[in-house]
């Protein structure tokens, strides 16, 4: 009996650092927060966070990242549209990246239904301080990048809180576990 206990101690131990050691150096849950990366991450849903990639290498464009905002005293979750070097700008429902204008996969439908309704889907809210026509062009410096929202008429990126420090990168989004019906690997 004596040995018995031991071993699930043990058992249990090793289970515990191994939680730890998972949780706080390779992935991260974290929950969506707001209508910003909508239709393509929904307020509350739950994600994984691949929290040793960029250990191993930079940001790619498209990614879909977790990033610390002090001011904010919260994370963030936004797509990488540009990296060191790529110089951005904005015009209407086209990002150019380096004079070319990028395709968005990701923002195609969304982007098509609102063509279809004669609509911008980045819609100009002139009326407040959201920068969609005003941001001006830019390189992106060493050690930053610049990302957007999936929602860009409604999303607090760099186009309002600037360029994110690569220090501040959580990780790469990679997989929503919650809610069950919605579990997905995230394409980048």
């Amino acid at each position: 009996m004596g040995n018995e206990i031991v071993e699930w101690i043990k058992a249990l131990a090793i289970a515990g650092l191994l939680v730890f050691v998972i949780r706080w150096f390779l992935v991260s849950p974290f929950i969506v927060d707001g209508p910003s990366m909508q239709p393509n991450f929904w307020d509350r849903e739950r994600i994984i966070v691949n929290k040793i990639i960029y250990d191993i290498r930079d940001p790619k464009r498209g990614e879909v990242i977790v990033f610390h905002v002090p001011e904010e005293k919260r994370d963030f979750i936004k797509r990488v549209i540009g990296v060191p070097g790529d110089t951005i700008k904005v015009e209407g429902d086209t990002v150019y990246i380096n004079g070319e204008p990028i395709a968005e996969p990701y923002l195609q439908n969304a982007y098509d239904q609102a063509h279809a309704n004669n609509e911008q889907y980045n819609k100009d809210k002139s009326n407040s301080m959201f920068p969609n026509n005003s941001f001006p062009d830019g390189t992106v410096p060493d050690d930053m990048l610049f990302v957007m929202g999936d929602n860009r008429s409604n999303s607090e990126d760099s186009r309002m809180i600037g360029y994110i420090p690569m220090d501040r990168v959580v990780g790469r989004a990679d997989l929503v576990f919650w809610p069950l019906k919605q579990f997905h690997f995230i394409k980048h």
